[in-house]
């Protein structure tokens, strides 16, 4: 969506209002269940423009632990700043303006996938699968015997 702030650029103290939904891209491990909804708005402070916002992501993930399925709603807060030309381009959170507009699902996009955690999971106390057997622990021990560390040898049969 493209959000047209050619009315606010030259107002300071001028807002303009967006709300609306985008499609997301699947990720490994996550697959999204229909589409995003962003909603915020564009303020101009002092002739600097500042996107002010949050999306809400509804998802199916699979849990990098236990391989579980599990829907959750990822919601993120939003701020970027807007410019027309970049002074300082190793900055992530400057967005440039074309024309007076600015594509918002770049925006929530790019926020969106910068802000995914590397492991996925269910719960943080979830306590995987089994090496042996690839039992989910989650339910239960498994009946696998460990293997003793043969350094450990003589400390196992201390408690047999």
């Amino acid at each position: 969506m493209r959000l047209n702030l050619n009315d606010i650029i030259g107002i300071p103290g001028a807002r303009k209002p967006f709300d609306f939904s985008l499609t997301l891209p699947d990720l490994a491990a996550c697959t999204m269940c229909g589409s995003a909804s962003a909603s915020g708005y564009v303020v101009n402070v002092a002739g600097a423009l500042e996107l002010r916002g949050e999306i809400r992501v509804p998802m199916v993930c699979t849990c990098d632990r236990c391989m579980a399925s599990f829907e959750a709603e990822k919601i993120l807060p939003v701020t970027a700043y807007l410019a027309e030309t970049l002074t300082n381009e190793e900055n992530p959170d400057i967005f440039l303006l074309e024309g007076g507009s600015v594509d918002l699902d770049e925006i929530f996009t790019t926020v969106f996938l910068l802000d995914m955690e590397s492991k996925i999971v269910c719960d943080e106390s979830c306590a995987g699968l089994c090496i042996s057997c690839g039992a989910n622990l989650n339910d239960g021990p498994c009946a696998c015997k460990r293997d003793v560390d043969p350094r450990l040898a003589a400390l196992q049969q201390l408690l047999e």
